[in-house]
């Protein structure tokens, strides 16, 4: 889910196809795709007409037949529990695709943690990863999502950081120390997709290392 300039966009039924645990509290919820998007943008999300929706990246190719969402569990929110317990055949209420966050052929690196890898997922889905490097954060070494895939596809252009559990391969640490642990940054635009502190941390160090600002393309979750 993601802060972004709200924008009135009218939904409309979709019906779930599948929802998948992927790790403790996190899930894929798919519904078939009725039009098309752009690799990064997002959309609203609803189970019923009485409550506001949120908004949340799709996590799939813009050529594939249905939509995917990822998500995790808030414990005190309203939606996403209710989301979790839906099965195939149940309705949710879902906007047309829209926003800014996009991504491009040109070279690039893409930074996430936790959820915030879904834009990224769907630009790699959809076949745009070529001089891309994907840094991913997660707390816990079962929050590499689609790890398989990405580390069998990037191989060394997929960096894994976890900062409360070790593992071969995977940096151990935070993302902003993997960073800092570099002698130089390429000249290339940086994509930052994750938590408020997350992502205020790594712009300003990428501008305090010389990383033009107008070069940093950020993406809020909460």
């Amino acid at each position: 889910m993601s802060a972004r300039a709200k924008k009135e966009a009218p939904l409309v039924k979709q019906v779930i196809t599948n929802n998948e645990e992927i790790s403790p509290g996190v899930h894929v919820i798919s519904f078939k795709r009725n039009s098309d998007f752009l690799p990064g943008q997002v959309v609203k999300i609803g189970v019923d007409t009485d409550h506001a929706p949120r908004i949340y990246s799709i996590c799939s190719g813009n050529q594939e037949d249905e939509i995917r969402i990822l998500f995790n569990i808030k414990d005190d929110g309203f939606l996403t529990p209710k989301m979790a317990a839906m099965i195939p055949g149940d309705i949710l209420y879902v906007s047309e695709p829209y926003g800014s966050f996009l991504g491009t052929s040109e070279p690039a690196w893409w930074i996430a943690t936790g959820t915030g890898i879904a834009p990224f997922y769907a630009m790699y889905r959809s076949g745009i990863s070529e001089n891309k490097t994907l840094i991913h954060g997660v707390r816990h070494l079962n929050q590499f999502y689609f790890e398989d895939e990405l580390e069998w596809s990037m191989g060394k252009n997929y960096v894994r950081c976890c900062s409360q559990e070790q593992s071969c391969d995977v940096f151990p640490g935070r993302v902003t120390d993997y960073l800092e642990n570099l002698t130089e940054l390429p000249d290339v635009k940086y994509y930052l997709c994750g938590k408020a502190l997350m992502v205020v941390e790594v712009r300003d160090m990428l501008i305090e290392r010389g990383v033009d600002y107008a070069n940093i393309i950020a993406e809020i979750y909460f």
